[in-house]
């Protein structure tokens, strides 16, 4: 509630103070900036061992960004930041003939780590694609399973790993101080404790903020 407020907020302030911005702001003279950032992932596991293999669920992303420019007049940037990212899965587990859904709630802090590219399009908009990575830490997870009403841990030692990494690519664009993205993370690391059925995170996501 307090990052949307912020976003509605801040073009009624820009209003009074419209020389500064445009210069502050402008991706040719400023070397660094900060973000606020607020959005929803889209996420699944994937995995040859059905119990790790589920569908997509919908997910909160809330977090802070910093970036700086790598080269003076040079449009290429360097961003980094920490998300709260909830993420996880849904599916079905078949024991006997009961088909059992399953769901599981994965919550990590995520510190992605990104290039960004920025092509000016207009005075005031700028399109910038991003490619990267990001590591993460599970700090919380819950696994449901519906028939028999069961609720457990999702990080122990039959179900996830604590962490979680791999590669990150998308493309945001860039109104003034307002800022939103799109993009996909595709895990690299073994999320189960599994030596012979690798489980990996996958999760698309968009995001929508404002920077300073």
């Amino acid at each position: 509630m307090l990052l949307s407020a912020t976003v509605l907020a801040v073009p009624l302030w820009a209003q009074f103070n419209t020389n500064k911005s445009r210069s502050r702001y402008s991706h040719s003279d400023t070397e660094k900036y900060y973000g606020l950032r607020l959005g929803m992932n889209y996420a699944s596991t994937s995995s040859d061992d059905h119990f790790f293999d589920s569908s997509g669920r919908s997910g909160l992303a809330i977090g802070a960004v910093y970036g700086f420019q790598l080269a003076n007049n040079t449009p290429l940037w360097l961003e980094s930041g920490l998300f709260y990212s909830e993420k996880g899965g849904k599916t079905h587990h078949l024991w006997g003939f009961i088909d059992e859904k399953v769901t599981y709630r994965l919550t990590y802090l995520q510190l992605p780590v990104v290039i960004k590219y920025s092509f000016n399009v207009d005075d005031d908009f700028y399109v910038m694609p991003f490619v990267g990575g990001y590591l993460a830490t599970g700090i919380a997870g819950k696994t449901k399973y519906y028939t028999t009403r069961q609720v457990e841990s999702s990080f122990n030692s039959d179900g996830f790993h604590h962490f979680d990494g791999g590669l990150r690519l998308g493309c945001g664009a860039e109104y003034k101080m307002l800022y939103a993205e799109v993009g996909y993370d595709l895990g690299l690391a073994n999320v189960s404790h599994s030596d012979f059925d690798s489980a990996h995170t996958q999760s698309f996501f968009v995001n929508i903020g404002v920077n300073f």
